[in-house]
């Protein structure tokens, strides 16, 4: 019986196979390679949204809110003491309002418009996203509509200035953090993310033929972690340190929420990175394996170091090595193969610890929340790191014939220098956020002033600034 069977489902595959036609498979439709590809669709397609790769984006865009909320605020709450946590909360919500508001009525035009023709802004087209409609916008990406892309960029500006939250916790007003925060995203966030990602841009070595410094930055090693790292440590600086710094005990008053924040973060971070390739495709996927294993290595490289150097490795410091691997393989994350990933994960296992234990306790300032020696120091890691491991057979935008070529980038990536060009556009946002931060500050001082009263500060920040407590004993 079980021989009659196989005999006759061989002879159904033999007639089977004498049935198929000889013919050559017919040639993939041009407009559906274009989809696989990410490529140009041409005029058949013009105007039209992918919906694979709009899903991926909707998908990304909520992960990158979700780093803010509840991530960020979780991972910042646990960090500081009881009597803060609602402080933080509260920051984290507000920025979030305000910047949605500043980037639907010129944000987003100011930073991915090109009516200005200019290398640092971007134009007034989209005022009020005037015009963002569910068509895509092909000068950035071919397939997914430009709200998507709009809504896509806005998590990125909503999370930057939260950032600076950590370094400053527990001793600015509310009230100074939102004007704050309104004039640096107006001066600092704007033009800088202009320059590197805008079509017109003057660091966007990727995507403008024209750019005079061609380099490159995949999710925001330069516009969203050195902007916000060295202008928190500037405001840090101008604000003085916590009332009873260095003779106090200021431990995080919960662990678990921090602990509980690094996972949302991680996870968030997916969208952070991959969503960077703005495409469901391979760069994507590229992306998604490094984001992993930098976090991966670098958190537990933390541990190992305090390990050696303590006897003990805390929860704090793998949280800690996690958030710097995620800080400093951002930039690189879509640029860099697996082995590029990995020395990049033990770097920022080591580089941010030493910022974070060695550096501050030798200056003696009061970065709170290690914003600084994680964001800043890991962010310009990260993209000088990226001028020395990216490859082209990772991402071939590197020495496109559109761009790359034109520009110089495809030569200096060729040649291994692109180094080079990315020292020069940490030089520049260095500048700009440190120049930028000391004004910003001290117009804000001389307005709201920064800090609140010494009792004030002494009774927390959560009922002199909101009137709640984060927990009712």
């Amino acid at each position: 019986m079980v021989g009659a069977i196989f005999a006759s489902a061989w002879a159904s595959s033999a007639l089977a196979q004498d049935a198929a036609p000889t013919e050559a498979p017919p040639a993939v439709d041009g407009a559906f390679a274009a989809y696989v590809n990410n490529t140009d669709p041409g005029a058949g397609l013009a105007g039209v949204a992918g919906p694979g790769h709009n899903g991926f984006m909707m998908i990304c865009a909520a992960l990158v809110l979700f780093m803010t909320l509840p991530g960020l605020a979780l991972f910042y709450g646990g960090l500081v003491r009881k009597k803060n946590v609602l402080s933080v909360l509260a920051q984290c919500l507000g920025i979030t309002g305000l910047v949605t508001i500043l980037w639907w009525a010129f944000g987003y035009s100011l930073v991915f418009g090109t009516s200005f023709g200019s290398p640092y802004l971007g134009g007034t087209e989209f005022l009020l996203l005037k015009g963002v409609t569910s068509a895509p916008n092909t000068n950035y990406a071919y397939w997914i509509s430009q709200n998507v892309f709009a809504m896509y960029q806005l998590m990125f500006a909503i999370i930057t200035p939260a950032l600076i939250v950590g370094a400053i916790a527990e001793r600015m007003k509310f009230s100074a953090v939102i004007l704050f925060v309104t004039l640096w995203m107006l001066v600092v966030y704007f033009p800088l993310a202009h320059m590197v990602w805008g079509a017109t841009g003057l660091m966007n070595g990727v995507w403008n033929a024209d750019a005079a410094i061609p380099a490159i930055d995949f999710a925001g090693g330069t516009v969203v972690h050195m902007s916000s790292g060295w202008s928190a440590l500037v405001l840090c600086l101008i604000l003085g340190p916590r009332l009873g710094f260095g003779k106090e005990k200021m431990a995080p008053h919960s662990m678990v929420l921090c602990m509980v924040g690094t996972g949302m973060l991680y996870v968030g971070w997916y969208g952070f990175n991959a969503g960077s390739a703005l495409a469901a495709d391979g760069v994507a996927a590229n992306a998604f394996m490094t984001t992993t294993l930098a976090a991966a290595v670098a958190g537990f490289v933390w541990g190992a170091l305090e390990k050696i150097t303590r006897g003990h490795a805390s929860v704090l410091g793998f949280c800690s090595g996690i958030v710097a691997g995620l800080v400093v393989i951002t930039p690189a994350t879509g640029f860099v193969d697996a082995t590029g990933s990995i020395i990049i994960g033990v770097l920022a296992g080591i580089v941010p610890f030493l910022a974070c234990t060695k550096l501050k306790a030798l200056f003696k300032y009061d970065d709170a929340l290690d914003t600084f020696g994680v964001h800043a120091v890991g962010g310009t890691l990260g993209a000088l790191l990226t001028g020395f491991l990216a490859t082209a057979e990772v991402n071939s935008n590197l020495v496109s014939d559109g761009y790359a070529k034109k520009n110089g980038l495809a030569a200096l990536v060729t040649d291994g220098g692109l180094w080079v060009a990315q020292l020069k556009a940490i030089g520049i946002t260095l500048v700009l956020s440190i120049v930028a931060t000391v004004v910003i500050a001290y117009i804000v001082k001389a307005v709201l002033g920064l800090r609140p009263t010494a009792e004030a500060e002494q009774q927390g920040l959560d009922i002199t600034d909101h009137s709640e407590e984060g927990y009712i004993l």
